[in-house]
């Protein structure tokens, strides 16, 4: 899945589709790799599912990252945002 982050928000949120992607909000600083791991927190959460079911494919140290999670809730939640 397609991800679209914006750190530093008050609470870790979707909020639409920005470009064929989802559109995030992350609770968390872009620094030290701390809004990587709230995204996968944040995923993990949403999912029902544990952390380490969630993977970060690409986009480390960017805004549009590429996600694969386990969980079969996630793409009905991006269903609903297209």
């Amino acid at each position: 899945m397609k991800l679209k982050v914006t750190p530093g928000a008050l609470r870790s949120e979707f909020v639409g589709t920005y470009g064929g992607e989802l559109k995030v909000r992350l609770n968390a600083a872009p620094v030290d790799g701390k809004a990587n791991k709230e995204l996968i927190k944040f995923i993990a959460s949403i999912g029902r599912c544990p952390k380490d079911a969630v993977k970060l494919l690409r986009g480390h140290k960017s805004k549009h990252k590429t996600i694969q999670c386990k969980s079969a809730l996630i793409p009905l939640i991006s269903e609903c945002f297209e």
